[in-house]
């Protein structure tokens, strides 16, 4: 089952402001494995496909490193097509002796790690969906700690070669100031809770496990980050038809959200200021 692709509203690329963009142009080919799809002096969208984007990056003229405790970007995820490609990735970083964190989700087994402007990337895979448990309509998900020798093992003698062609963006999970007020503005965008967590939720649309995490893990009424800040500048909402679009531009204009319109795509933030590109699935 694909939970990104329609009748689904799912996540898609990424825009992140950055410090130095051929620094961390360097470390996302070479340690997590995108390849260049276009690239000039101030920006480089990466893909695993060659065709489609799933991060960007520009280097705005006034940058600061990011800057703690705000709202923004907890981490992006990065879907991989199979527990062995998961493997491959496991091999790989534990050659380059890159730190990482690694959860079993019971959903999906993950690795943690942070690009070199601090922001956070999990890249993981999912179990099937016939073996999530749900009750009530949650969806049952813990951190418990990850096999990663079964996972290494399940990838035989198979050499990293990159991220492959069928990743995806997962979910993205943000910091938020009110859990409450961002469940109600992303219910109106067509996301329901699939389950909770303390001081989280986690949001999806078609009995995913989650296409949104949102967590107040930096502190209640977190301030929003300076525009010359890095992190995240927006990430995108994949929308499977004009009329479901529609009709979440109607509801949150309606609950005082700006939405600007521009050429293929609609540009809003949630209620912490996080950017998001409204677009259809192409």
């Amino acid at each position: 089952m694909n939970f990104h692709q329609p009748p689904h509203i799912y996540t898609g690329e990424v825009v992140l402001k950055v410090t130095d963009l051929n620094k961390l142009t360097s470390f996302y080919t070479e340690i997590i494995g995108f390849d260049v799809l276009e690239k000039d002096d101030n920006r480089v969208i990466l893909t695993a496909d060659g065709k489609n984007p799933l991060l960007v990056m520009e280097q705005p003229e006034q940058i600061h490193p990011k800057e703690p405790r705000r709202t923004g970007l907890y981490h992006f995820a990065l879907l991989l097509p199979t527990r062995a490609d998961l493997g491959k990735a496991i091999k790989h970083f534990s050659e380059n002796e890159v730190r990482l964190g690694a959860s079993d989700h019971l959903v999906s087994e993950a690795l943690y790690l942070s690009d070199p402007d601090g922001n956070g990337i999990e890249i993981y895979r999912d179990r099937e969906p016939e073996t999530w448990k749900w009750q009530n309509d949650f969806v049952a998900m813990s951190t418990d700690p990850l096999d990663a020798r079964a996972i290494v093992e399940e990838s035989g003698n198979e050499e990293w070669n990159g991220l492959p062609e069928g990743t995806l963006m997962g979910h993205v999970h943000l910091h938020v100031a009110s859990l409450p007020e961002t469940q109600a503005f992303y219910e109106a965008l067509g996301f329901r809770v699939a389950t909770h967590y303390p001081q989280a939720l986690f949001m999806s649309t078609g009995n995913y496990h989650h296409h949104l995490g949102l967590n107040t893990w930096n502190g209640a009424g977190a301030p929003r980050p300076s525009e010359e800040s890095a992190g995240l500048q927006a990430y995108t909402l994949v929308y499977p038809d004009e009329t479901t679009l529609a009709a979440a531009i109607g509801k949150i204009e309606e609950s005082g959200a700006i939405v600007e319109s521009k050429p293929g795509q609609f540009i809003t933030e949630d209620p912490s200021g996080n950017g998001i590109i409204l677009r259809l699935h192409r």
